[in-house]
Parts: C-alpha cells; structure tokens; sequence
C-alpha cells in the first residue's frame, strides 16, 4: 500500500484522532457504521447460520470490522501495514490474531484458518491505486478459493453513481474527493474470479447534511427503497467467487 494514505497511519497521533475523532459518537462516519454493523451481523447470520466462519480482515486498521463480528466468528485475523493501527486496534478491545504486511510486493498469504471464512475490506479501496486493489482482491481470492470457502464484503465510500458525483458536475465537473464506479468494482472483482451477489448502500446524503433532521429523515426514507443503492455516496458489495 505504497500511498501517503498509508503512511500517516504509521503515526500513533493520526491513529488516534481517526479512532477517536472521525468516529466519535453521531458523527457521519460512526452512523453509516452503525448502520453496516446491523448488516454485516444479520448477513453473517442468514449466509452462515450456526457454523461461524473465520474472519479476515484486510487493511483491519483499528478494528472497527472485527469488532463489528464479535460473537459470530471463531476466529479472526487481522492484517495491516501499520503496527500503529493495529495497537489500537488492541487498545479498544478488537479481539483477534494482528497480522502486519509489508506496503507492496507478492500478494501476503492469509492465515490457513479453514472454510468457511468471510473476508472483510473497509476504507481501503478509495484510497489506494489500482496495483494495491488487485493486491487486496488477490489476498481474498486466496482466503476464499471457491464459491463454498465463503464471502467477500468490501467498501466503496466513495460511489461514483452517488448525489455527491451529481454535486460535482454542478461545479464544472471539477472533483475534490476520490470515487470509484460500480462498473470498477465488478471489473475489478472479474478479474479475480469473484461475482457481486449484493450491493446495499448506507447513505445517500453527504456528511455535509449529516447534521439537518430533514436531511437525515429523507436519507432514511430513500435507503428503504428498492433499487437505490446506486445512488448511495456509502456501499458495501457482497461477493462470492465464481462457480
């Protein structure tokens, strides 16, 4: 992950603040968390039932998906390039076996931890280039060699299809933030072997808005119909490797 992304979080100070501060109670990261907690555990749930599978959780930072699958895995792993993050991911209760990887070169070998498993990616694929997205859907592949091994879920904060795209064609398509496409993440899912099986998004309002109740009250009402999730600035892909 050779990305000035990466590089703050070898900081202790920036660690901190992106725990503590970015997902402080009510603010717009820790409400679309909320809301991907509920749905990761009722999908862990329904796909797995009482056979828990193993989690590993690649670019795991502080913890956040771990901590999210507490009780309905039998074990989980970690993987980061920062020790920093995954300290604090230590400190804040994450229970799991950390795992630190190197920035860049062969793709990292997940834990033989047996099947089923769910792989978990969270805030890494916006944020990093093309070489380090096949890096991570590569380390999946290996985790989930077959359509029975398990379930991929990543995160795309930053879709492409999103209100906040609309937003930005208004200000003569200059754009200020990164965003990835619907059509992207399936070609770049294709070229590892793995097909989308479901696409929920967790926001359609920008963090902007995340403050006015009316805001709130309509992003609310327009996640609970059918067919918006291509709209949502926040969406999770489900997926599983081809048959």
């Amino acid at each position: 992950m050779t990305t000035d992304y990466t590089k703050v979080f070898q900081d202790a100070d920036a660690v901190a603040k992106y725990e503590h501060i970015t997902y402080a109670p009510d603010t717009y990261a820790s409400q679309i968390n909320e809301r991907q907690q509920a749905y990761l555990r009722k999908l862990v749930q329904r796909e797995f039932g009482l056979k828990q599978p193993v989690q590993h959780d690649f670019a795991c930072g502080t913890g956040r998906a771990i901590r999210t699958l507490h009780g309905l895995v039998r074990a989980a792993h970690g993987y980061d390039t920062s020790a920093e993050m995954m300290a604090k991911a230590e400190e804040v209760g994450s229970r799991a076996q950390w795992h630190q990887i190197p920035a860049d070169g062969p793709v990292p070998n997940p834990v033989p931890a047996g099947h089923p498993a769910i792989v978990t990616m969270f805030r890494l694929l916006l944020n990093v280039d093309e070489t380090v997205r096949d890096r991570a859907i590569a380390f999946a592949a290996k985790a989930l060699p077959t359509p029975e091994a398990g379930l991929l879920v990543v995160e795309n904060h930053g879709n492409a299809g999103s209100v906040r795209h609309l937003r930005a064609r208004r200000h003569s398509g200059q754009r200020w933030f990164a965003e990835l496409s619907h059509e992207e993440i399936v070609q770049l899912f294709d070229r590892h072997g793995f097909e989308v099986i479901e696409r929920t998004g967790f926001s359609m309002i920008t963090e902007s808005l995340s403050k006015n109740p009316l805001a709130r009250a309509a992003d609310a009402a327009a996640r609970a119909l059918p067919g918006t999730d291509g709209f949502a600035v926040n969406v999770l892909y489900t997926a599983r490797r081809k048959k």
